[in-house]
């Protein structure tokens, strides 16, 4: 009798534990107590000596490095390709189209970001998605002094709502946990993602005219001058500017809109504001087709699976660094100048294998899923699908997509199959909570964002939560009300 009271007490301490330390990790980061590195290998350490499996802890620990080491090798060569794009003049084009729209107008900047980053999340890949859209907007945050976890949390939910294409990798593990086609299961959920998509721009537009209220508008000629002058001039959001300040070309000073009574020619200042130099040596003008070639055939060979991920970024860095920069020292100023960037996320990356490691070698994933599911009361059986939605939120951001997609999903469809509840709603329920998700600290990416826009990833979190999580709860209700869930 004693052994199966203690047989009953272990998995529900195990399922305890692994909430606490859970919650233990994000509260010491979002209070900036530790920081994210040293949160993500110590405190599954500790918590795994208390659990009393101390002396498993190394195998644990090489067990999430060796899952992780792909992707953090994918995410290094990765960050040196697009970095290289970068340094050559790849992007240019791309910022100073942004800009003719953006202007000086944080509302558009906020808005162009979110539109950027699901464009660019056609590609599949959540890393790329966040370098392309960092390396385009992080200068226009900069140079208006715009809030930076605006940006990284618009772009996250973005990205997260774009996550759910079929190569993006939820859809594809749901219909194969349940057996079913991914075409069935993405085709009907278009237009309750295409609503979530409207909800990302339209949170986009309400943070941006915000922040536009609390900046104030900026004219163009206004911003490059007052970069030299180290002197900010603000218009309020139905006040004057700075009288004492007048406007470039001889005007008057005062702004209305996003123009100045001064002269502008657009062409001239979206590269002067651009911060990506116009004539920084590295730009390689001459090859500007080769390498927009090379990386669409990158992309393209990505999504077609011809060769696995990392494999594809080592040669195209290679390739990318050779072409470019065919003498050795040139290689090593563009391979040393991205190393910050590099062993940030990587570093991360194998942090956060200690973290995923300790989780599943214990058992304390498998346990909370478990005790998640049997929590669940009879009666809600036949709403299944609902209940899914709802679980996908916090489940999708406690555990990685694999561990919810292949060891909780199929245990909630077996539940909802006695209840008369398709595989296929119970498929689309489960892609509910991917906005959310792609902001959770077991998510690489989200590493590559907040270490490329030097935003905390406390700060980060502490802000996007709610938003991402109203968005997952927008895509579920539209879900229900066109009947796909």
């Amino acid at each position: 009798m004693g052994r199966s009271r203690a047989n009953v007490r272990y998995p529900l301490m195990l399922t305890i534990l692994g909430f606490a330390m859970i919650a233990t990790f994000l509260v010491l980061i979002m209070m900036k107590k530790m920081s994210p590195i040293a949160a993500l290998v110590l405190i599954p350490a500790a918590f795994c000596v208390f659990v009393g499996k101390g002396a498993k802890l190394g195998d644990y620990v090489i067990d999430g490095v060796t899952g992780l080491a792909p992707t953090a090798a994918m995410l290094m060569f990765a960050i040196v390709y697009f970095g290289v794009m970068i340094d050559v003049g790849l992007f240019d084009p791309i910022v100073r189209g942004i800009l003719r729209f953006c202007k000086a107008d944080p509302m558009r900047i906020v808005v162009g970001t979110a539109v950027l980053a699901a464009i660019v999340s056609l590609d599949g890949d959540g890393s790329t998605t966040f370098m392309i859209t960092v390396s385009a907007m992080y200068p226009l945050y900069k140079r208006l002094k715009m809030s930076l976890v605006v940006m990284t949390g618009v772009a996250a939910m973005a990205n997260g709502v774009m996550n759910t294409l079929p190569w993006g990798g939820p859809t594809a593990r749901a219909a194969t946990a349940l057996k079913v086609d991914a075409g069935d299961v993405f085709v009907p959920m278009i237009p309750a993602l295409a609503v979530g998509l409207v909800a990302v721009i339209g949170l986009a537009y309400v943070l941006g005219v915000r922040e536009r209220r609390r900046l104030g508008t900026l004219a163009l000629d206004e911003v490059l001058v007052t970069e030299k002058e180290t002197e900010t001039v603000l218009v309020g959001a139905g006040g004057t500017g700075t009288p004492d300040s007048p406007a470039p070309g001889g005007g008057s000073g005062t702004t209305t809109g996003t123009t100045t009574t001064g002269t502008t020619t657009d062409g001239a200042d979206d590269e002067r504001f651009a911060a990506l130099d116009p004539d920084r040596p590295t730009l390689r003008p001459r090859l500007y087709w080769f390498n927009a070639l090379l990386t669409v055939a990158l992309l393209t060979a990505m999504i077609m699976e011809l060769l696995p991920i990392p494999v594809l970024f080592l040669l195209g860095a290679a390739l990318a660094l050779s072409v470019n920069f065919p003498h050795i020292p040139d290689q090593k100023a563009r391979l040393a100048a991205h190393a910050d960037n590099v062993l940030n996320v990587s570093g991360m990356v194998f942090a956060a294998a200690v973290f995923t490691g300790v989780l599943q070698g214990t058992g304390m994933v498998d346990h909370m899923a478990t005790w998640m599911v049997d929590v669940i009361p009879e009666a809600m059986g036949p709403h299944m699908a609902l209940v899914t939605g709802v679980l996908s939120l916090p489940l999708t951001y406690f555990m990685s997509n694999d561990g919810f997609y292949f060891g909780v999903l199929p245990v909630l469809a077996e539940a909802g199959a006695a209840h008369g509840v398709t595989p296929l709603e119970m498929a689309r329920a489960s892609l509910v909570g991917q906005p959310l998700h792609m902001s959770s600290p077991l998510v690489p990416a989200v590493y590559v964002l907040v270490g490329m826009a030097k935003v905390e990833f406390g700060d980060h979190t502490r802000f996007v939560v709610k938003w991402a999580a109203a968005t997952c709860l927008v895509i579920l209700g539209a879900g229900i009300l066109f009947g796909t869930i």
